[in-house]
């Protein structure tokens, strides 16, 4: 796999109610990655970057709201989400503090 492709495959780490049970219950991150990512390349970049061992990665396709305002109505970009498990043991600390 190309190394430059995979630092660029994660955008942001996915911070919400939802991501935030799903990371106490299942031992998974959540992560927005680009439109286009696949899920061994997501598997890879998680691996590489965070220097942990995936155990699974779910890919989901989210649709961007339809918002409508007095100037008219426009629609946000489409967006893709990885749940990213990892193995016991293994944890990312988007904070910085051990």
């Amino acid at each position: 796999m190309n190394q430059e492709r995979l630092m660029k495959v994660l955008l942001e780490p996915h911070i919400s109610e939802k991501s935030t049970n799903v990371a106490e219950q299942g031992n998974q991150v959540v992560f927005k990655v680009v439109p286009d990512a696949t899920k061994s390349e997501v598997k890879q970049a998680v691996e590489k970057l965070f220097k942990v061992t995936v155990e699974g990665v779910q890919v989901s396709n989210v649709k961007g709201k339809v918002k409508k305002s007095r100037a008219g109505s426009g629609k946000r970009k489409d967006w893709k989400k990885a749940y990213v498990r990892l193995s016991a043991g293994d944890d990312i600390n988007f904070l910085g503090a051990e």
